[in-house]
């Protein structure tokens, strides 16, 4: 029963993919369509979520008790990225570091994550998998969107530009440093903005993924083929950075549940907003648009071997 859970909340992210495929086929999107959802979600919808998550799941309390919980993933991720920059520097074409490296480190925590970590362990690991998640969005809308902005050599440049700056401080970090601001603060929003908070924080799975099958069916699928680049990142993401996390647990004490979460959180797939992010930097979308599908569908074999293999942690 557990493990149909999780496979359908794969399937339905998948659905959701094939959706935005077929509709962008009909001819009822075109790529000025995925350009404004690709806004829509990085200027609107995200940062709402990240202020309706943050104040609806946690209190000051929880977030202060949580900290060690925070700086474990961080840490992961960190290493995670160390490995892809070495990689990437033997492995991957100049142009494509910035994004490989993104890839290689953050994983779908919210729009996947989230549902298999509830379908796995039930509500009690939702704060669990937020933690996760609240590292995992903090690396990527600043180092990881630097990265995939500085695709082609522009950052080298002028690494302090006004543009680094911007990407650091995009919308949705903004709205994560809010979320967490209002929790420390203990300041509750009137229930008219959370309830527009959640309304717009709510387009942000679909809109993504939609977006992922409009991309998806404008790429010349014939061009591609399995490089060892697109390897690295499969192992990167479904078995490095579990592996890591399952380390630093001998060094870092953390209760079983969290232990599993945190496993289960590293070891998604691709996170979606990596596509989005390459198309608004023109970056290359169709590559990131192309692993993000592909890491998702494959996730659908590896959860169930995680499940199995954490069975065994109590």
């Amino acid at each position: 029963m557990i493990f149909l859970s999780a496979l359908q909340s794969i399937l339905s992210i998948i659905m959701l993919i094939l959706i935005g495929f077929y509709l962008t086929k009909k001819g009822w999107f075109d790529k000025s369509a995925s350009q404004l959802f690709s806004k829509l979600v990085t200027t609107i919808s995200l940062p709402a979520l990240m202020i309706y998550t943050f104040s609806t799941s946690f209190t000051k309390e929880i977030l202060m008790d949580s900290a060690v919980g925070f700086v474990i993933p961080f840490i992961s991720m960190m290493i995670c990225f160390l490995i892809s920059m070495i990689l990437s520097y033997f492995f991957v074409e100049k142009s494509k570091r910035g994004m490989f490296q993104t890839m290689f480190t953050v994983s779908n925590t919210i729009f996947i994550g989230i549902p298999v970590n509830i379908a796995l362990f039930g509500e009690a690991s939702v704060p669990y998998a937020l933690l996760y998640f609240a590292a995992n969005t903090l690396f990527f809308w600043t180092i990881g969107v630097m990265k995939i902005s500085s695709d082609g050599g522009e950052m080298k440049k002028d690494i302090f530009s006004i543009k680094t700056i911007k990407s650091i401080l995009s919308p949705p970090f903004i709205g994560l440093f809010a979320g967490i601001i209002l929790v420390m603060l203990e300041i509750t929003l009137p229930s008219f903005i959370m309830d527009t908070s959640r309304y717009l924080g709510n387009l942000t799975t679909p809109l993504s993924l939609l977006f992922i099958g409009m991309t998806f069916h404008f790429i010349d699928l014939t061009k591609l083929t399995f490089s060892i680049d697109q390897m690295l990142l499969f192992l990167g993401r479904f078995l490095i950075a579990p592996l890591v996390v399952y380390i630093l647990s001998m060094f870092f004490p953390m209760p079983p549940l969290m232990l599993k979460v945190f496993i289960i959180q590293s070891a998604m797939p691709i996170m979606a907003q990596v596509a989005i992010v390459a198309r608004a930097y023109d970056g290359d979308y169709e590559y990131a648009t192309v692993m993000v599908t592909f890491t998702t569908l494959v996730s659908a074999f590896i959860i169930p071997l995680y499940m199995v293999l954490l069975s065994r942690i109590s």
